[in-house]
């Protein structure tokens, strides 16, 4: 089973913005710990970054064939990227949506989210964990599913 990690734009500077926001952890930090889960798991990850639409829509394009669930923090593109949302759609596997701050207590226009309909679920405010627990949650709901 492979799992598509995929962050938007502005999260490779993690570890180094509004820390009280977003942590400590760097991105890569982050993919480790995730990484670490998926061997607890027995399941294969493959994360992506960049901080082009155009970038993760080619790459949700090209990757999502040979993959069975996605994670995604679409950062800024979560309140406004449409053509993201539609790769989403169009990838016809299952979301969950991950965000490290909690949007639904920030400015009005971050509490938006063009992703959460098309989710299973989302994670907002718990810090890196929250990719944890998105990941134990696809991976658990796919293996029930069969």
């Amino acid at each position: 089973m492979k799992i598509l990690v995929i962050n938007g734009p502005n999260l490779n500077m993690l570890g180094k913005r509004e820390s009280s926001l977003y942590g400590v952890k760097s991105l890569a930090d982050i993919e480790v710990l995730i990484e670490e889960k998926a061997r607890d798991l027995d399941v294969d990850v493959e994360t992506f970054q960049s901080n082009s639409e155009g970038a993760i829509i080619d790459y949700l394009q090209e990757a999502a064939s040979d993959a069975e669930g996605i994670v995604v923090n679409a950062g800024a593109l979560t309140h406004y990227g449409l053509s993201l949302r539609d790769a989403l759609v169009d990838s016809r596997l299952p979301i969950v949506e991950v965000h490290l701050s909690n949007i639904h207590a920030r400015d009005e226009f971050r509490r938006q989210s063009v992703v959460a309909d098309i989710a299973q679920g989302q994670i907002a405010g718990l810090g890196w964990r929250g990719y944890i627990f998105a990941l134990e949650f696809l991976v658990g709901t796919l293996r029930q599913e069969g």
